[in-house]
């Protein structure tokens, strides 16, 4: 079938977590749109795989989709993938597929690997209920969005850069202090690591260490309490 838009989920760290569907599919494609083509060029080396790629990212989307609509309604196959983990989910991808399903382009998800929830799942909080803020705004809005949190019932699940991970750690250390909190880094890496507890307890623990890469953080929803 042609004329397919695949949004495939690929590894969050380690090149073994995807699919053999997500390979299959980026093996028959004829062209795959990525967030940034060094970075997908070392999965493709994983397996094999030698396909046309051309980025499309956040700074590049808006004019770059256009061209992308029209190779898949000409059809062709196409795969959207992001860095690492599901297109869309704090990455870019969003505007491509809105604009797919506005042009009645069928899309077709391939799951797999993402950070939100390799994390959930192993920070020991309640995952029954939880929400999902990605990245939280860096100025404006900023303050109310930590006083959200603060209220929210349910466990909340937060993205944060190396750059910014001790600035967030000391504001949730003001607004919840008492709350148990997971820092997950490097999730599937090699140096993957988790810290677990109140924020003054991770932020002690942070300040012995040298620290780099990518940071989930998981917050226990407000009446939860450790057992």
């Amino acid at each position: 079938m042609q004329n397919i838009l695949y949004i495939v989920s690929t590894p969050v760290g380690n090149l073994k977590d995807i699919t053999l569907r997500g390979i299959e599919v980026l093996r028959e494609v004829d062209f795959i749109a990525c967030e940034d083509t060094r970075v997908t060029v070392n999965l493709l080396h994983q397996y094999e795989i030698k396909k046309e790629m051309l980025s499309l990212n956040a700074v590049n989307e808006n004019f770059k989709i256009e061209s992308v609509l029209n190779r898949i309604l000409s059809g062709e196959n196409c795969a959207l993938v992001s860095d690492a983990g599901t297109p869309g989910i704090s990455d870019p991808g969003k505007r491509l597929i809105a604009s797919a399903i506005g042009k009645n382009i069928t899309v077709v998800p391939i799951p797999g690997a993402s950070a939100l929830l390799t994390a959930l799942t192993i920070s020991g909080l309640p995952a029954d209920s939880f929400i999902f803020e990605g990245f939280i705004p860096q100025k404006k809005g900023r303050q109310k969005k930590l006083t959200e949190i603060a209220k929210e019932e349910r466990t909340i699940v937060i993205y944060e850069s190396v750059y910014r991970i001790e600035k967030l750690l000391n504001e949730l250390e003001q607004y919840i202090p008492d709350r148990e909190i997971a820092v997950c880094r490097e999730l599937t890496k090699k140096f993957e690591e988790v810290w677990r507890g109140k924020p003054s307890e991770i932020i002690s623990t942070l300040s012995e260490k040298t620290i780099k890469g990518e940071f989930v953080v998981v917050i226990a929803p407000t009446k939860w309490k450790k057992s």
